[in-house]
Formats: structure tokens, C-alpha cells, sequence
């Protein structure tokens, strides 16, 4: 298991490279953790920058990772930052926006398949194939490091903080977070909010083992990976107190209000967490939902902002 040491490393590793984001009250809600201003718009540049520059000479001929969107635009973006070659796996039916993002810092994108799945593997047979260092979405202890670092300022910004609520996909933002938030504050609840149709961590709980979905459909792209990381399934058992299911209508209505009422963009997969806050059982309790992303497709937002 991880240290408190780690996560203070990993900031002061990554510290030049990205932004401490500001935590911003939604009215009638809770506190919002913005890393949809994070650079590339979403968390992941933190474990991303994390994982590279702990291990620079491994990366010299270039990275590869498979990714939804985010993670990849990450690795995109700390490739051109220190001058490597990436390459990235994305799912057939990428959002436009993070596909555009993607080419846009120079790397090479390759659609393949839907689930993490299916883009892992392939893209782990092309690192081999080319030489290339492979950069994990979320089961990689300097991944964890890197998105625990949103914990600590959490706690930090907010040190009367009762609850944080994190979006969960493949686990390693939640399992950061929640293991760098209990560290300094043992009591602090941590829940994970997935989507109903890719319950993953929530079903695996339920069963007291890892389980592999048939599918995971969810209007949040970000978050449809099938089964838990093993070692992120080893870190939410001991330090998320629990996992709760939104469904995605649910997270249209937060998406919309974030916007409306926080003055903030955000996508799906960052708006589960607000979605999940805002179901009336954190009544009394102060907040914090991490808004992980705000790369949102624009047809996505067209939605939210449908007839209400």
C-alpha cells in the first residue's frame, strides 16, 4: 500500500507541469474540485506526468497508452511537453473533442474496439512490437501517486471536508484520492460514484471479489471500463467506504446544473460525482465532488440543456 510520503513526492514531482485547482461552491450542492481545469482538461495529466517522469529513461524512445479520451490527451500532452513520440489507443466511438485533442499535441491516435478492455491489450502488443513504453490508465502505482495528489489539496483547500465523492472508471483516480485524503484525515468518507450501467466496483463489492461485466453502457464515456484494476480493487477495499450507482439521467441533470448554477463546464464522467452528491443522502455533510473532466461532447451538452 501506498504512503503519504508518495503522494508528496509525486507533487513535487509533477508540481511544474500542472495546476492546483480551485474548489468552487455550487449553490444548494456540494463543494466542486475542479480538475476540468486541470491542463488537458481533466485529471489524468497528474498521474500521467507522474508515471513519465519517474520514469524518463524507460520513456526515451516514446510512450503508448489506450485511453477513452482523457488519459490519452494526457499522455498526448506530456509527450510533446518533453519532447517524446506517443501513440494512443482510443475506442472506435472516441468524442469527437478528445479524438481532435488528441492529434492536436502531436500523437499518433488508433481507434480500436470500445472497452478498455479490448484498447488495452492492443496497445500493450504495440509497445512491444515498437518499442515504446507503456503508459497505464490506472492500475500503476505512479498513476495513483500522481491522481492522489487531488486528495491532498482537497484537504488543503477544504479541511472541514466530511465527504468526498470521486467518479469512478478503472479505479485509479478514487483509489489515489481516497488513500492520500485518509491519510490526513482517517474520518473523511470517501464514496465512488459510477454510473448504473457500468457498476463495476459496486458489483465486485457486492460479490467480495473483482467481477467482469458483459458491458458497461453509459452516456459517461470516461467511465466504462468492465472489470477493477488489481491493484486498485486492493486499495478501494481498504480505504472507499462505499460505492453508489447514478443513473445517467441523473447525471445529465447535474451536468446541466454545474453548468446553469456553477458557471462550470463539465462532462458526464466528471458529473456522476456532483450527480451522486446531490441525491439528498449527504444532507448536513460538507461535500467535495470531484469534477474530474470537462471535455464534453458537444452533442452530449445539446442534451443537458434539452428540455428539462
Amino acid at each position: 500500500m501506498m504512503t503519504l510520503d508518495d503522494f508528496r513526492s509525486a507533487r513535487e514531482r509533477i508540481a511544474p507541469y500542472v495546476r492546483k485547482t480551485p474548489v468552487h461552491p455550487l449553490p444548494g450542492g456540494p463543494l466542486l474540485k475542479l480538475e476540468s481545469l486541470q491542463v488537458t482538461g481533466s485529471f489524468k495529466a497528474r498521474g500521467a506526468f507522474n508515471h513519465v517522469l519517474a520514469q524518463r529513461e524507460a520513456c526515451a524512445r516514446g510512450i503508448i497508452t489506450a485511453s477513452s479520451g482523457n488519459h490519452g490527451q494526457a499522455v498526448a500532452y506530456v509527450a510533446r511537453t518533453l519532447g517524446l513520440r506517443a501513440i494512443v489507443v482510443v475506442p472506435e466511438d472516441v468524442a469527437t473533442t478528445k479524438a481532435e485533442a488528441i492529434t492536436a499535441a502531436g500523437a499518433e491516435l488508433i481507434r480500436w474496439g470500445r472497452y478498455s478492455e479490448e484498447r488495452v491489450p492492443h496497445a500493450k502488443e504495440l509497445a512491444e512490437r515498437r518499442g515504446l513504453h507503456y503508459v497505464p490508465p490506472y492500475d500503476d502505482l505512479f498513476i495513483i501517486a500522481g491522481q492522489g495528489t487531488a486528495g491532498l489539496e482537497i484537504v488543503e483547500q477544504c479541511p472541514e471536508v466530511e465527504v468526498v465523492v470521486v467518479p469512478v472508471s478503472g479505479g485509479g483516480l478514487i483509489s489515489g484520492v481516497a488513500a492520500a485524503v485518509k491519510s490526513l484525515r482517517p474520518r473523511v468518507r470517501v464514496i465512488g460514484a459510477e454510473p448504473a450501467g457500468a457498476t463495476r466496483f459496486a458489483s465486485s463489492r457486492r460479490a467480495g471479489r473483482p467481477v467482469v461485466l458483459e458491458k458497461g453502457e453509459t452516456i459517461a464515456d470516461g467511465l466504462r471500463v468492465l472489470t477493477p484494476g488489481h491493484l486498485t480493487w486492493d486499495m478501494t477495499t481498504k480505504y472507499v467506504d462505499e460505492f453508489r450507482e447514478v443513473p445517467d439521467d441523473d447525471t445529465l441533470k447535474a451536468l446541466r446544473r454545474i453548468l446553469l448554477d456553477g458557471h462550470v463546464l463539465a462532462e458526464p464522467s466528471g458529473a456522476v460525482s456532483v450527480a451522486c452528491a446531490l441525491s439528498g443522502r449527504l444532507t448536513g455533510s460538507t461535500a467535495v465532488a470531484v469534477v474530474s473532466g470537462g471535455n464534453v461532447d458537444l452533442e452530449v451538452l445539446r442534451r443537458a440543456l434539452g428540455p428539462s
